[in-house]
């Protein structure tokens, strides 16, 4: 069977209508996409292809943040290849007052799960005080990049640390409104919505992934440093992909090449108790971010953002004799992969 050309495709119908043929030719070119997504236009968006479309814009952004990971994949492109996209990361909140925003993964779960995304694993990260959920799609496991979750449990630290949360996050707004929150309520009890409503729920569920709160005051935001790494973060990069993930056949060779090549990658590869899990990042890109000080100025500072990072997964056989790709996490892996947005000391 020939497969489907993608510009006749109902996924490159989404995406040109809401970021338009340019950008959408870009995703197209930049990221692997399986057949099996490449469907014909019918008058009913399945959730799939919502989910991989929201996933592919989120990939694209990730580069926007973190400048090594975009010239890697350009180079990767210069030599006709293309991203297998295994996963992003967030990092949430939870035991505080996040204003508008439901608290944790909740907030995340809301339009996950109408995609069609479902908790396959939880892993706890007890030296960040924080527990990761792995969100796989059922309808396409292997071909529709998962979602690593997180939530700081904000309880396990000081009262001076939990005032200095809720200074930073409470002034969240919902990027969703009573229409979006209606719609994603149609998919999940369909698996589907319109075309037209399709269109209008994609930019709001990208938005979600973003910074929801003020700019904030750097008397907190040093407070939260002094605790937790993973929570400044938060601070200036509230609920952005923290990173996006590339799957290769070899990561531990690539990571060797890199580092020959001066790339500014993580000094070890972290491997799961498997063993059939093998991941590494870049360090994060340092970025200028905005802190109001006491007396109502803005300071600028340098501080750890997004990264990007590499992964192999083994091809697995069941007790049936079945292939299958090894979807998990790791705790263990995931605590060295966090330490990417402390590497460097803030400006």
């Amino acid at each position: 069977m020939t497969a489907l050309d993608p510009r006749h495709s109902q996924l490159w119908q989404l995406l040109d209508v809401t970021i338009g043929t340019a950008a959408t030719q870009k995703l197209f070119d930049m990221i692997d996409i399986d057949d099996t997504l490449l469907t014909a236009p019918v008058a009913s968006v399945p959730r799939v292809l919502i989910a991989q479309a929201m996933n592919m814009q989120l990939f694209a952004r990730n580069l926007d943040a973190v400048p090594e990971g975009k010239r890697y994949v350009d180079s990767k492109l210069a030599a006709g290849e293309k991203v297998v996209f295994d996963h992003g990361a967030l990092r949430t909140v939870t035991a505080a007052n996040t204003g508008a925003l439901p608290q944790g993964e909740a907030a995340f779960k809301r339009l996950l799960e109408p995609l069609g995304f479902s908790v396959a694993a939880i892993y706890p990260l007890a030296r960040l005080k924080m527990t990761g959920r792995a969100y796989c799609h059922d309808d396409a496991p292997e071909t529709v990049a998962q979602f690593f979750v997180s939530e700081l449990h904000v309880d396990q630290f000081s009262p001076a640390f939990a005032e200095a949360v809720n200074a930073v996050v409470s002034s969240s707004r919902d990027p969703l409104t009573d229409e979006h929150k209606a719609l994603l309520a149609r998919l999940a009890a369909h698996r589907a919505l319109p075309l037209n409503d399709a269109f209008k729920l994609l930019p709001a569920l990208v938005a979600c992934f973003d910074v929801q709160h003020d700019t904030p005051p750097l008397a907190a935001y040093e407070t939260l440093l002094a605790e937790s790494a993973e929570m400044a973060w938060i601070a200036t990069e509230g609920n952005s992909f923290n990173h996006a993930t590339d799957r290769v056949p070899d990561v531990i060779t690539l990571a060797d090449q890199l580092r020959a090549q001066g790339a500014p990658i993580k000094d070890k590869v972290e491997i799961s108790g498997a063993g059939s899990v093998r991941q590494t990042a870049f360090k994060a890109a340092m970025v200028e971010r905005a802190f109001k000080t006491a007396d109502g100025h803005v300071v600028k500072k340098v501080v750890p953002g997004s990264f990007y990072e590499f992964i192999s997964r083994d091809v697995l056989t069941g007790e049936a004799g079945e292939r299958y790709l090894d979807l998990r996490f790791d705790s263990g892996n995931a605590q060295g992969i966090f330490k990417m947005t402390a590497a460097q000391a803030p400006g």
